[in-house]
């Protein structure tokens, strides 16, 4: 095998590489695209479901709620919206797992944009 022989082989496989990196990356922006969160409280009493992005895409309440007040509905809607965003989160990190990998560069970009956009909310204050 010649120097360009070795080169030539080289440069196929870094290509390849490079070429399988970028389905990957293609596969997690499908992936993430189509992700959703959810959490419910109270018994199944509020569910929300949130989108790719965080937004809430259902909120579900059934008549059990009336028994609340404005502020603690408020709350605890606040807060499920949280947990979804949460749950969203997870599965993103599953995502990027399973395609490009938590120690690439994408792999930590995306995870690092998500944690940070929807942290683990602070436990619930008793009152």
């Amino acid at each position: 095998m010649t120097d360009v022989d070795a080169a030539e082989e080289w440069l196929d496989s870094w290509v390849a590489q490079v070429d399988a990196r970028a389905q990957s990356a293609v596969e997690l922006s499908r992936q993430v695209a189509g992700a959703s969160g959810s959490a419910e409280a109270r018994g199944g009493a509020i569910r929300v479901t949130v989108g790719s992005s965080g937004q809430v895409e259902s909120l579900d309440l059934d008549d059990r709620v009336r028994a609340m007040s404005g502020s603690e509905l408020a709350r605890e809607i606040l807060q499920v919206i949280r947990r979804a965003q949460v749950d969203l989160s997870s599965k993103v990190i599953e995502h990027v797992r399973a395609t490009v990998g938590e120690d690439s560069e994408a792999g930590r970009a995306v995870v690092h944009s998500f944690a940070s956009r929807f942290p683990e909310p602070d436990p619930p204050v008793e009152r």
